[in-house]
């Protein structure tokens, strides 16, 4: 009997544990979020007197550096990159050892950013400043402010905000060439900005997108923003200072032209090509030649058409613009001939109601016959339209009224286009539909609170491209009536000098980007709906 007892005790046993066995699950305890800290370092953090050239700073576990290059910030700027270790693998200790000649009575501070973080879980020591002194006292004044992109919604990352002393050194050319006083740098994420441990002083305030990363200005590569203003640490202004970055437009300046064929040749270009002008003459500078001007799409370049069948071994070109003139002498040789005269349609099948019928030819017109050029509906009715050739674009643009579900077709006889070579156009064809106004949407937008005029009122798609727009002298009520239903962003640009275009700023002259604001929201645009949007560009 007590066997028995004893048998089943250890059965029952038995079965408990494996119950218990079934129901747990080892686990590795809670996950690690405790980013690292530091236990000590030479010299101490807020160091006065430092005469050194090394700083060594432990850890309490395992670390790792990542992107130093990009989230390390020294204020202010050293001219040559210290040396830190280690740098992809796993320590408990950062070394860091200084190459230059440190200022006197200067305050220095290394920002490290997100590039510390623990070696298992990566979480980072976020921030994390190393601030000493080479003078008697820690500077410990602040200035403050924001960055915005001038025309585009959304702002650059990794921007750099910079200091420079308004003191008698500071000139026309010191950003391009001289580091700044104090630097600091919105990382990835921001677009406030904090410039800290500064001394008292007045300063010159600038934001560079610094593509080489060296705390110069090259116009070329760089965004930038300024304050026309000296600023003055410590300063008053609460809210701090709004800084907007544009890409400068150079100067108009042309290139060297090359041939292409013997009827064509490029120039290359920098800057605003509007107005230019070519002259061709022989070798000898003795005879005009007949050219004529287009801009090559989507490229900073220009073709210049010549007639063909030219006979000499160079071609003198004067390029002019604006005030400017550049003369170039141009070896001639025979190539093969451009291409003859062929038409594409921009639109293809169907076309919008705020459209206008695009025909682009390969190469340049000079004549058009509109009465070889007709315009039907589906009732072979005829439809009056006007049109508008742009030379330089090379862009022969139609526009007519347009009726829901109707079929255009547009008929061009031959000799209704003739060339810039005399070449004209066989019988061309196009057949264009129309969709019912219910497909699309209406949007009325009421301007509040507009300063001044004329302003531009444009309407854009998620990528920032212009969808429609409207010149206002003074109207408040802009509507746009039969667009594509879509989800658009609403700007308005303050058209300064009246040439309805946004201009960048430009830095040689002080001038400031003309000011962009946009509606904080996106506005989604149905079906057969009718949108009332109120835009208050008060603030």
């Amino acid at each position: 009997m007590l066997k028995s007892r004893f048998f089943l005790y250890i059965v029952l046993l038995s079965l408990a544990l494996t119950g218990c066995a079934k129901r747990g699950n080892i686990t590795g305890g809670a996950k690690d979020t405790i980013p690292p800290s530091i236990t000590g370092s030479s010299p101490a953090n807020m160091s006065t007197g430092f005469k050194g050239n090394q700083i060594h700073i432990d850890f309490n576990e395992y670390i790792k550096i990542k992107d130093i290059s990009k989230q390390l910030i020294i204020s202010p700027p050293l001219k040559y990159t210290p040396d830190i270790v280690p740098t992809g693998s796993a320590s408990k200790f950062i070394n860091i050892k200084i190459k230059d000649t440190l200022q006197e009575n200067t305050t220095y501070s290394f920002n490290f950013g997100q590039s510390i973080t623990d070696n298992n879980e990566g979480n980072p020591y976020s921030q994390f400043k190393f601030i000493f002194s080479t003078g008697s006292y820690i500077d410990s004044l602040s200035l403050k402010g924001r960055i915005k992109d001038a025309y585009s919604r959304e702002t650059d990352n990794f921007v750099t905000i910079m200091l420079y002393e308004a003191n008698e050194t500071f000139n026309d050319s010191t950003i391009y060439k001289e580091r700044p006083r104090y630097v600091t740098n919105t990382l990835d994420s921001m677009v406030n900005f904090s410039l800290e441990n500064l001394k008292e002083g007045k300063y010159h305030l600038f934001a560079l997108k610094d593509k080489n990363n060296n705390y110069k200005y090259d116009p070329k590569s760089d965004k930038l923003a300024f304050l026309n203003d000296v600023v003055t640490v410590p300063d008053s202004l609460i809210a701090g200072y709004q800084l907007e970055l544009f890409q400068e437009t150079p100067p108009f300046k042309s290139f060297k032209p090359s041939l292409e064929t013997s009827n064509k040749f490029f120039i290359g270009y920098e800057g605003n090509p509007k107005g230019v002008k070519v002259n061709v003459k022989n070798g000898t500078g003795t005879e005009d030649i007949r050219s004529l001007v287009t801009q090559v799409s989507g490229k900073d370049s220009l073709n210049v058409w010549i007639p063909r069948g030219i006979k000499a071994d160079s071609l003198q070109v004067q390029i002019t613009h604006s005030d400017s003139a550049k003369d170039f002498t141009m070896k001639f040789r025979e190539l093969k001939q451009s291409d003859s005269l062929k038409v594409e349609a921009v639109q293809k099948g169907g076309l919008n109601f705020r459209e206008k019928f695009t025909l682009r030819p390969s190469t340049p017109l000079v004549s058009i016959d509109s009465t070889k050029i007709r315009l039907i509906n589906k009732d072979s009715l005829a439809i009056a339209y006007t049109y508008a050739y742009d030379e330089f674009k090379q862009d022969l643009a139609f526009d007519f009224p347009k009726d829901e579900n109707q079929r255009y077709n547009f008929l061009l006889l031959p000799g209704a286009l003739t060339d810039f070579y005399g070449t004209q156009n066989d019988s061309l064809k196009y057949s264009l539909v129309t969709k019912t106004l219910a497909e699309y949407g209406n949007l009325r937008v009421r301007l509040e609170n507009a300063n001044r005029f004329p302003l531009i009122l444009e309407i854009t798609n998620a990528k920032g491209e212009v969808q429609a727009s409207y010149y206002s002298e003074g109207e408040t009520q802009i509507n746009f009536d039969a667009i594509l239903p879509d989800k658009y962003l609403l700007r308005v640009i303050y058209d300064n000098n009246k040439n309805r275009e946004w201009d960048s700023g430009y830095y040689p002259d002080r001038r400031q980007p003309e000011e962009v604001i946009y509606f904080p929201k996106e506005v989604d645009v149905r079906e057969n709906w009718d949108v009332e949007q109120p835009f208050n560009l008060g603030g």
